[in-house]
C-alpha cells in the first residue's frame, strides 16, 4: 500500500514513518506532507524527522501527492486534519485520522465525508487500548449501576486538549452501557463542596513533564474498588496501530470505520 504521512515532524508522524519503514512488504511512503513554510519541504523526509533515509519528499501540500497514494495517515493539528478530510474526499482516498480535539461542527463534517471515502477516526490506536474499550463495556454492564465512576488521564505538558480524546471514547462508552446522556452525565474536574450525582462520569486530567500515555478508570463501590489501566511506554504501539488502520481501509466501501474493526476487537 502506497501512503502519505502528515506532520512528519510531529512526535505521531516521526514515529508513523519509523514504523513504516519496518513494514516495506505491506506498505510504502510515497511522500509526507509539512508546513510549507519550513526549510525541509522539497527534501527526504528524513530530514524532517531525524531517521532513517526514506526515498521520498516532503511537499509543502497534500495536492501534490495525494493522487500517488493509496492512504494517508493523519496525526497533525485540528486544522490542518480539516483540510486533509477534504483533500481525500475530492480524490476518493482513505483516511486514518489520528488527530484529536475536533469541534462537534467538524466532527459533522468529518462524518459527512465518510460517505464518499472510508474513514478510521481514532483517538488512541494501541491494539490493547482498543481492548480497554471492549472490557469498559462488561465492566460497566456489570458494576456501573453501583459503582462512582472516575476517568483519569495523564500525557505529556505539549498535550493540546483535556480530557484526552481516548478519556472521553473511554467515558462515552460508559454512558452508553448507563444508558445515560454523556453531554449530560460527564463532570470535568472537582471543587468545593457537594455531594456527587448519581451516574456521574468524572474527569481529571494531568499534563506533566513528558508522561507518556496512560488512562485510568475507576469504579467505586461500597467496600472495594476496581481500577482498569493501560500504560504506554512508547508512542511506537500508537504509530504500529495506526499503520494496521490504515491497511484495513485499503479497498474498503465508503464509511466510518473504528479501530476495534480493524484490530478485529468489533462485535
Amino acid at each position: 500500500m502506497k501512503i502519505v504521512v502528515m506532520a512528519p515532524a510531529g512526535k505521531m508522524g516521526k514515529l508513523v514513518v519509523r514504523e513504516a519503514l519496518k513494514r516495506p512488504e505491506d506498505m510504502t511512503i510515497v511522500g509526507a506532507v509539512g508546513n510549507p513554510a519550513r526549510d525541509y519541504i522539497g527534501k527526504d523526509i528524513s530530514a524532517a524527522t531525524g531517521g532513517s533515509f526514506v526515498g521520498a519528499p516532503i511537499y509543502g501540500n497534500i495536492e501534490e501527492i495525494i493522487e500517488q497514494c493509496d492512504g494517508v495517515v493523519d496525526f497533525s493539528t485540528v486544522e490542518t486534519s480539516m483540510k486533509t478530510v477534504e483533500a481525500c474526499r475530492r480524490h476518493r482516498k482513505p483516511l486514518l485520522l489520528g488527530t484529536t480535539g475536533f469541534t462537534a461542527e467538524q466532527e459533522a463534517v468529518i462524518a459527512a465525508a465518510a460517505k464518499d471515502i472510508a474513514i478510521a477516526e481514532s483517538h488512541n490506536t494501541s491494539k490493547a487500548v482498543n481492548l480497554v474499550y471492549e472490557l469498559l463495556r462488561t465492566i460497566t454492564d456489570i458494576l456501573g449501576k453501583e459503582s462512582d465512576i472516575d476517568i483519569i488521564d495523564m500525557h505529556d505538558n505539549k498535550k493540546l486538549d483535556a480530557p484526552s480524546g481516548t478519556a472521553k471514547v473511554m467515558g462515552r462508552i460508559i454512558a452508553e452501557e448507563l444508558g445515560v446522556d454523556w453531554n449530560e452525565k460527564a463532570v470535568f474536574g472537582r471543587e468545593g463542596k457537594g455531594i456527587r450525582g448519581a451516574n456521574e462520569i468524572t474527569y481529571h486530567s494531568l499534563r506533566s513533564g513528558n508522561i507518556s500515555s496512560s488512562h485510568t478508570v475507576v469504579f467505586g463501590m461500597d467496600g472495594e474498588r476496581l481500577e482498569l489501566t493501560h500504560h504506554s511506554y512508547d508512542f511506537g504501539t500508537f504509530a504500529k496501530g495506526a499503520l494496521d488502520c490504515i491497511l484495513f481501509l485499503k479497498d474498503k466501501q465508503p464509511g466510518m470505520y473504528t479501530s476495534q474493526e480493524a484490530f478485529g476487537l468489533a462485535k
